[in-house]
């Protein structure tokens, strides 16, 4: 995972460990480097963020010689990074669910996001661990577009032994969830998973459809889901449904299959929300939660 993000990182460094380099040279390699971080599907103001960051930093450290120039590119890029995680408050789901029992609500949760990025399986997944962790569940098949699409989150639902709440195609999605809810609360049940159609983010009627769901049934958790192999793509996505729905924390799937590595890290900064869980296989347990201080470290081993 992220190995060409990784490489470029470890290339600007090594090009810059000599004990001497002239300032064109620098130039020319923070260039490479800035190409490098684009074609890894790193964001241009997240680009931009990081080279001036480099660039400020070698301007401090003509004061002193002391630091070795390829220890402070590593530096200031780790720092810079980690920053990017610093702004962005975390969200222990389980801990969140658990306290919310206290009011004796079910907790909401609705996944948003384009088809085809494996929303239906992350509901599934993100059911499986809640069930691990002694938690009730029901699901809402709200997705009423989609040829098939109640039948895949029943086939899941089945299989993990949970119960679905679903209506004819070409229902009311909101009413859907409404009634999911309802049943939660009247049985007790601790989450309610509400399973949304896939929508093109420029198709505006669709879009307005999921915003009106989620003032309907005002969800306690609002996922993004996307997937780490669009790339740029993904990182558009993110940003226009951060516009209509104002997302709470996002998914990204098809993580193990990512050798780039920069759209996570371009959601990140540019929607201030947390990556919560990859994906990283088709199995209900190739679930993790995202461990940023793990990221780092696997950027700069």
């Amino acid at each position: 995972m992220f190995d060409k993000l990784k490489n470029a990182i470890n290339h600007v460094v090594s090009s810059t460990s000599q004990k001497t380099i002239k300032e064109k040279d620098l130039t020319d390699i923070l260039w490479k480097f800035e190409l490098d971080l684009i074609e890894n599907e790193v964001a241009q103001e997240v680009v931009d963020s990081i080279i001036d960051n480099i660039k400020n930093d070698l301007l401090m450290s003509k004061i002193s010689r002391s630091i070795k120039t390829s220890t402070l590119i590593q530096n200031s890029i780790s720092n810079k990074i980690q920053t990017i995680f610093s702004n962005v408050t975390d969200l222990d789901l389980i801990k969140s669910i658990r306290d919310n029992k206290k009011t004796g609500n079910p907790y909401s949760i609705i996944f948003v996001g384009i088809n085809g990025t494996g929303k239906t399986t992350s509901v599934a997944k993100i059911a499986k661990m809640l069930l691990d962790n002694n938690l009730s569940v029901v699901i809402a098949a709200a997705d009423t577009h989609r040829a098939g699409a109640i039948e895949q989150i029943a086939t899941h639902a089945t299989k993990l032994s949970i119960k679905l709440i679903s209506q004819n195609y070409g229902a009311d999605p909101a009413a859907v969830a409404r009634d999911a809810i309802l049943y939660a609360t009247s049985h007790k049940i601790d989450v309610v998973l509400i399973d949304t159609a896939g929508r093109i983010q420029i198709n505006k009627n669709l879009m307005d459809e999921i915003s009106k769901v989620i003032r309907v049934i005002e969800p306690d958790l609002k996922l993004f889901v996307g997937d780490a192999l669009a790339g740029n793509d993904t990182i558009s996505q993110a940003n226009e449904f951060m516009k209509t729905t104002n997302f709470d924390a996002f998914i990204l799937n098809k993580v193990d299959a990512d050798v780039k590595g920069g759209a996570s890290l371009s959601i990140i900064h540019i929607t201030k929300k947390p990556l919560l869980f990859i994906g990283v296989g088709q199995n209900y347990d190739d679930f993790l939660h995202f461990d940023y201080k793990l990221f780092i470290s696997k950027l700069f081993s």
